[in-house]
């Protein structure tokens, strides 16, 4: 099977679910989607596979793939984030995942400070202050491939294996702000001292003052995407009765 057509399939079709185009209750047919994509039954299948596991779709015999609502999608998935991102409820979504940040990045920053091996402190410093360069002479390209390390090392540093597994969701909102045109030609000099200071409070194992830090990076965060946001209704996941 072609990569590339199966990589196209499941981006077409993700994206028109995630986007609105194909709404909750659409029913769709393989054959109809052989025809629209050009594209084998093996490759429809494939990516219809892939879209159950993400929760967009389900098939039903006798039936076909009907599109679910966006409560039961899997809000983690950075392929479902890449495509809210892309659409509509982007300001919906950087709200989310502001918010989850904002919980998780200062723990983790603390957790990093007491636990992260001496390696990974080092290079945490070393980010830090390239991240500062690189912002100043604004190479934003450069900047988001720092800033992505940067809160993976923190993520990972923290020892705590569920965060780590929050990098990709966190590497799709950063690139999404990006390619959306939703960051500064030039991030805020306090913005880049708070990273500093994180990076040498982990490294100097001072949780406290890591984690003050690095809720300052996500509260600044939050106040510049909050514009974004305004009036994009929350998703209200039911809870199944006992």
């Amino acid at each position: 099977m072609s990569t590339s057509l199966h990589h196209r399939a499941v981006e077409h079709l993700g994206t028109r679910i995630v986007g609105g185009a194909l709404p909750t209750g659409h029913v769709m047919l393989a054959e109809h989607l052989e025809d629209e994509l050009k594209v084998s039954r093996s490759v429809v299948r494939e990516a219809v596979r892939v879209l159950q596991s993400l929760g967009l779709v389900e098939t039903i015999k006798r039936v076909g793939i009907r599109v679910l609502p966006a409560h039961r999608w899997n809000p983690f998935d950075p392929l479902v984030i890449r495509w809210r991102l892309a659409g509509e409820g982007r300001g919906a979504q950087l709200r989310s995942l502001a918010e989850l940040r904002s919980a998780v990045e200062p723990v983790a920053a603390e957790l990093a400070a007491g636990n992260a091996p001496e390696s990974l402190r080092q290079e945490l410093v070393g980010i830090s202050l390239a991240m500062k360069e690189a912002g100043d002479a604004g190479d934003m390209a450069r900047f988001l491939d720092l800033d992505i390390r940067f809160h993976a090392l923190v993520l990972s540093g923290s020892g705590n294996e569920m965060f780590a597994n929050l990098i990709g969701q966190v590497t799709e909102t950063l690139t999404g702000r990006t390619v959306h045109g939703l960051m500064p030609e030039h991030p805020q000099k306090q913005a880049l001292q708070w990273h500093m200071d994180v990076a040498h409070a982990i490294d100097a194992g001072d949780g406290s003052v890591a984690r003050d830090a690095a809720a300052k990076i996500m509260r600044q965060t939050i106040a510049e995407l909050a514009p974004s946001w305004n009036d994009q209704p929350r998703v209200f996941v039911p809870i199944a009765q006992n």
